[in-house]
């Protein structure tokens, strides 16, 4: 038998497959086996099945109820909501954001308080390919695809007060990047060597990929590259200064941005030779308040009951802010001073993986 004759048995029997117009993940990467690899690496494919945001999901509907869960799971399982699967029965409603969410996405419109995706699930996938060509689906070029717009809907959202809870779509907006054309999609899912389709099914000419795993903040690299600083100390009598220059260099948007209870902190440690261990810190973030004015200190109420911002110290795009500590250590006494960026991740997390990640150090000798 050919390998033509076998790749079109192979192409037949994955159409007729597809009928449901609905597809699992697992079942998607059958043919685009790269993607769907990178993909299941990303925090969209963990968006639901989270140990963190189950946590927040079980809160959330003991306290608020029905509509406060639906609430989550429009964005951690969108196709749940499609499907009307709200008990979770289903396999592609733990697939979070999926790829029969994302891929039948057909335009965002932005006019409302919440930026919505108007979906079409048939035999034809969307996508910012103009030239893409399935033996198994129809494909469509999706114009909404190739900009941030397509992320608006989840990374956009203000609650039932009104509140601006996710600004990270619109913070993008206020940037020279966006001024400049630089979309999401540049940072967070570039260009990668790799297959559209595995070959054995079909063999295509680009070797260019988007890449699936769309870093973000739970990468150390991603974090690396987007946040620089650099340490001075010097001595003045019985202080050791520290001045520390911190720049959001990278990022289209604030950091820390998404969740309201996300903080970047900066730890500054002044470990003396005579036994003494000073501390100081700055804390980036945004402290939000209910609407009684009392600062909210949980992920699932932040996002329901948060209305007014009481404090926002965050990193804007470009800029850079220089942080100065002083030591009270004799004359004399060397101390080894050490700097490190964190990011912290949320107060509902019960491992300190999950907590937070150091991913810069710095440190220096003074005498």
């Amino acid at each position: 038998m050919s390998v033509l004759l076998l790749v079109a048995i192979a192409a037949a029997s994955l159409t007729a497959q597809t009928l449901d117009k609905i597809s699992s993940a697992e079942f998607c990467g059958r043919c685009h086996r790269a993607i769907h690899e990178a993909w299941k690496t990303s925090s969209h494919a963990r968006a639901m099945d989270s140990p963190l945001f189950q946590d927040a999901l079980e809160a959330a509907a003991s306290e608020f109820g029905a509509a406060a869960r639906n609430t989550c799971l429009s964005c951690h399982s969108p196709l749940a909501q499609q499907l009307g699967d709200t008990t979770l029965q289903r396999k592609v409603s733990w697939e979070g954001v999926t790829c029969d969410y994302c891929h039948s996405i057909r335009e965002v419109t932005l006019g409302a308080a919440n930026p919505k995706a108007r979906l079409e699930f048939n035999l034809i996938k969307s996508g910012p390919l103009q030239d893409a060509v399935s033996g198994a689906h129809g494909t469509v070029f999706s114009e909404v695809h190739t900009n941030a717009t397509v992320c608006a809907p989840c990374h956009e959202y203000r609650n039932a007060q009104g509140f601006p809870v996710l600004t990270t779509y619109s913070e993008w907006q206020k940037s020279r990047y966006w001024k400049e054309g630089r979309q999401c999609q540049s940072c967070h899912m570039s260009a990668v060597a790799g297959e559209v389709v595995d070959p054995k099914f079909q063999r295509v000419a680009t070797s260019k990929i988007n890449l699936h795993q769309m870093p973000g903040s739970h990468s150390i690299d991603q974090l690396n590259s987007t946040i620089k600083a650099s340490i001075q100390t010097s001595r003045e009598g019985g202080q050791i200064k520290v001045k520390v220059t911190v720049s959001n260099t990278a990022a289209g948007h604030f950091v820390p941005t998404g969740s309201p209870l996300r903080q970047l902190v900066l730890e500054v440690r002044a470990d003396a030779y005579n036994g003494r261990h000073l501390r100081d810190e700055r804390v980036y973030r945004r402290v939000v308040a209910d609407a009684q004015g009392k600062e909210i200190e949980r992920e699932h109420i932040a996002f329901l009951k948060a209305a007014k911002v009481l404090s926002d110290t965050r990193l804007a795009p470009d800029e850079k802010r220089v942080e100065q500590f002083a030591f009270n250590i004799p004359q004399g006494v060397a101390a080894q001073v050490k700097a490190a960026l964190i990011y912290y991740y949320s107060p509902m997390a019960s491992t300190e993986s999950q907590k937070r990640v150091t991913f810069l150090t710095m440190s220096r000798l003074v005498n």
